[in-house]
């Protein structure tokens, strides 16, 4: 990714993020999955955010994204944490009791990405989204 600007300014924020359901819970699959896959990417787009590359796994999501430098990071999970949430469980409205309002766990881990390359993290990132295809067709066999 190239960096952007303003008229006074040039930025490259990006940042690899990971963050879970609560209790970790293996429920980010079939139709749920989908819908947090739809959701990320249409909460990022109301923000400006650009996503490098995401992978939604059974029990973790994982974004590379490009973020304007004016957004902060807390800020910015708080947001997608937030009504991501309200919107799965618009759509999903029979999973909403069994966490308290709660579907998303409360931290998050996050880091820059100065010290390592885009490329890697797309390829940690493909891994981990093909570890959880096969974990889907194991699970779906049975």
């Amino acid at each position: 990714m190239d960096n952007k600007s303003l008229s006074h300014t040039k930025w490259k924020c990006q940042y690899h993020i990971v963050f879970i359901p609560k209790y970790r819970k293996k429920q980010l699959y079939g139709k749920i999955k989908e819908d947090v896959r739809e959701i990320i990417t249409t909460l990022c787009k109301y923000k400006n955010v650009e996503i490098i590359a995401g992978a939604v796994c059974e029990d973790h999501v994982h974004l590379s994204v490009a973020t304007p430098p004016q957004i902060s990071i807390s800020n910015f999970m708080g947001y997608l944490k937030g009504k991501s949430t309200l919107m799965i469980y618009d759509r999903h409205p029979e999973i909403q009791s069994k966490w308290n309002k709660s579907f998303w766990a409360r931290g998050y881990y996050v880091e820059t990405l100065g010290n390592i390359t885009e490329e890697a993290v797309k390829k940690y990132i493909s891994e981990q989204a093909e570890d959880s295809r096969k974990e889907d067709m194991g699970s779906s066999a049975l």
